[in-house]
């Protein structure tokens, strides 16, 4: 099998990790808009050979978009305007109704698989990719019915060896869940940070004073701004309801503290440790 990868960056770059060592594919092509990331994911071996768009196409079994979420329209219509009736598409953004709703009326639609690995880490480009990123981790797979069933289970196939468990969920019921679970934290963790930085101006004592939980908070602050303020900008109408539920509950937060109703503040400390339940 020829697998092509577009973006080879922590997620492109990690999925040709994993699928090299599993052997899943014979030969792993990249497609690059940096020319320094192309030449790094061939000198870290992560690709056999850099390629065009048109020669990917043209020559892959499997295509894997992994490239920034304001990409991902046009080139997954190029590539759905291109793609032969034997070849299956899948890319792996955070944002997927906006895609689907592009996409859906397109004569080889069912040659196209949504899905979404739920992994990451704060850093990028093809330096930052690692093995076994994927893990254990969960991938959503959104609005199979509409993809062709051979084109879903060599994707399931693939998520498989990159050692993922498999959801299935509407697109746009999981644009509504990642902006809960994944989008509100990043934006947590860019305020704080921002926050941080205009209120304490001396670096060291930042250094000195920052222990495990400030670190843990606002480790995602680190990720690119390049790929995050599109995921935003797509996801903003299920993201701005949770902003919203998010500052009321600040704003309660902020209250209890300054009329020192310190029985209330501890009954709300409580409610929250009830996520514990949900993650061990």
């Amino acid at each position: 099998m020829k697998l092509a990868i577009f973006g080879i960056g922590l997620i492109g770059g990690s999925v040709a990790k994993d699928l090299r060592s599993s052997d899943f594919a014979g030969e792993i092509l990249g497609v690059g808009r940096s020319q320094k990331n192309c030449d790094l994911a061939l000198q870290l071996g992560l690709v056999d050979k850099i390629v065009s768009k048109e020669e990917a196409v043209k020559n892959a079994d499997l295509i894997i978009l992994t490239v920034p979420v304001n990409y991902l329209v046009e080139e997954l219509i190029y590539i759905l305007d291109h793609i032969q009736l034997h070849q299956v598409v899948t890319d792996m953004g955070s944002t997927k109704g906006i895609i689907i709703d592009a996409i859906k009326d397109h004569p080889n639609r069912k040659q196209y698989v949504s899905s979404h690995p739920m992994a990451g880490t704060e850093n990028s480009g093809p330096s930052a990719a690692i093995s076994n990123l994927f893990r254990d981790k969960v991938c959503i797979i959104c609005d199979k019915e509409k993809s062709n069933e051979d084109a879903v289970s060599l994707v399931e196939k693939m998520y498989g060896m990159l050692g993922m468990r498999i959801k299935y969920m509407d697109a746009h019921q999981h644009d509504m869940h990642a902006a809960y679970i994944s989008h509100i934290s990043h934006i947590s963790s860019f305020v704080l940070a921002a926050t941080v930085l205009e209120k304490e101006k001396d670096e060291e004592a930042i250094l000195e004073m920052a222990g495990g939980g400030f670190e843990s908070t606002v480790r995602l602050a680190k990720s690119s701004p390049e790929m995050w303020a599109p995921i935003f900008q797509q996801n903003k109408n299920y993201l701005l309801e949770v902003m919203d539920t998010y500052i009321e509950k600040m704003y309660h937060f902020r209250n209890l503290i300054n009329k020192n109703k310190n029985e209330e503040l501890k009954n709300f400390m409580m409610e929250a440790n009830e996520i514990r339940k949900i993650l061990k």
